[in-house]
Parts: structure tokens; C-alpha cells; sequence
């Protein structure tokens, strides 16, 4: 598995901010993702919330959508 700076994803620091920022907890976004068909518990959101698990492109589009996170914010991680 290819890791960034020791971490499976580069993206959980974004969705932690994000998640805060919308005031929901783990499982109020688990079940938000849920009607997006993205099937995450508060556990695997802890997970990649600290980096430690990889974050799937469908489930990117999902955490995109119910956190309204911002294009520009993701895509400056990649630059």
C-alpha cells in the first residue's frame, strides 16, 4: 500500500475540518453517506479522519457532497 507522509490518505484532515465545521458527529455523517450509498461507520470514519485508511473514490464524491467541501480545498492536497 502507497503511503503519503506515513498515511494511507491525504484527505482525512480535510473531511475532519469539514465534519466540524457542518457540527456533525461520526455517525450523524455515517448515516448522511448512507443515502449516498456510502456505508462507513464512526469507526472507519476515525480511520480516515487520522489517515490510517484509505479513502475510496466513491467515497470521496460522497464526503464531497454531504460536506460541501470545496473543490479547490481537495485539490489543493494533490498539488
Amino acid at each position: 500500500m502507497k503511503k503519503y507522509n506515513n498515511q494511507s490518505n491525504v484527505v482525512g484532515e480535510l473531511i475532519y475540518k469539514y465534519r466540524k465545521k457542518k457540527k456533525l458527529s461520526k455517525v450523524e455523517l455515517s448515516r448522511q453517506l448512507q443515502l449516498h450509498a456510502v456505508y462507513l461507520d464512526s469507526t472507519e470514519l476515525k480511520r480516515i479522519e487520522t489517515g490510517k485508511m484509505i479513502v475510496k473514490d466513491f467515497e470521496l464524491i460522497g464526503f464531497c457532497k454531504v460536506l460541501d467541501i470545496n473543490y479547490n480545498d481537495l485539490k489543493n492536497l494533490i498539488d
